[in-house]
């Protein structure tokens, strides 16, 4: 982490959006970097029609759009009126326009919508959508705050030393403490063959963060469930945020794997998808 890094934010006027631009201004002011609010609007897909009528003051859907702007960068000086935050509002499908905005970003964040809840699912296809192919990490910001909570990442048998890095470089600017979670799936309930494989990578993954971030208080756990991503969840029920790397080798093109998509709709709090490309 860096002073020259940038955080961009989505944001719409609705109320998780106001979660996830002040969650990103508290960001931005603790790393004291630039926060840069982007309003998607898909108004001239509909009609080219967008300024005021006639003899309307404050009229006009080029108005509303604009007036969305300025409400997304009053919630951030809720926060904090010390963050340096530039505006961007462009037209067409958002999912799009943020992934180009923030293709040279540390981080990209966006807020949960979804189906209010049916069957727990709370996420979004933007955000998803986000989460599979940003060339940054993406933040989802859901309803639950744990300010005091531990930093929480999920590793696996492979591609986890880049999730595992910036969880620790997360935690330790956050201050906060680390847990490192490892999965061993149970199948048809019986548990998996024991073995030293998943003990000596958390072995190996608390040597790394020792390593790269020394004074960080971190512990390690080490569990089996039928689900990875329920057994995750359950290690980080206290936590402030959760951390989870994605190959985004899906079944379907441009997905994050089911473990990482599970985790996204369920966590309540903030999770961040940390992609690996394949080269």
């Amino acid at each position: 982490m860096n002073d020259n890094e940038l955080i961009v934010v989505g944001y719409d006027g609705s109320h998780e959006a106001d979660r996830a631009v002040q969650w990103a201004a508290r960001l931005a002011n603790k790393r004291k970097c630039p926060l840069q609010v982007v309003h998607c609007s898909l108004w001239p897909v509909i009609t080219h029609n967008l300024e005021p009528v006639p003899g309307i003051a404050e009229s006009g859907l080029r108005h509303a759009a604009e007036s969305v702007v300025s409400e997304g960068v009053a919630r951030v000086h809720e926060v904090s009126a010390d963050v340096e935050v530039t505006t961007s509002l462009v037209y067409g499908w958002p999912a799009e326009n943020l992934r180009k905005l923030a293709s040279h970003a540390s981080l990209l964040v966006v807020g949960t919508r979804g189906i209010g809840g049916f069957l727990g699912l709370l996420v979004g296809s933007v955000s998803l959508e986000l989460a599979a192919t940003a060339a940054c990490p993406v933040a989802v910001i859901g309803p639950v705050e744990r300010p005091g909570g531990p930093v929480v990442v999920g590793i696996d048998g492979e591609d986890w030393e880049a999730t595992l890095r910036y969880a620790a470089s997360f935690a330790h600017q956050a201050q906060a403490s680390l847990r490192v979670v490892h999965v061993r799936r149970k199948h048809d309930g019986h548990d998996p063959a024991e073995g030293p494989g998943a003990r000596e990578m958390l072995d190996s993954a608390l040597r790394t963060v020792r390593n790269t971030s020394p004074g960080l208080e971190v512990a390690d756990v080490l569990l089996t469930g039928t689900s990875v991503a329920g057994t995750l969840l359950s290690a980080a029920s206290d936590a402030q945020v959760v951390v989870v790397g994605s190959s985004g080798l899906g079944l379907v093109k441009g997905s994050i794997g089911s473990t990482a998509h599970a985790v996204l709709h369920h966590a309540g709090c903030p999770v961040i998808v940390v992609r690996h490309t394949k080269p």
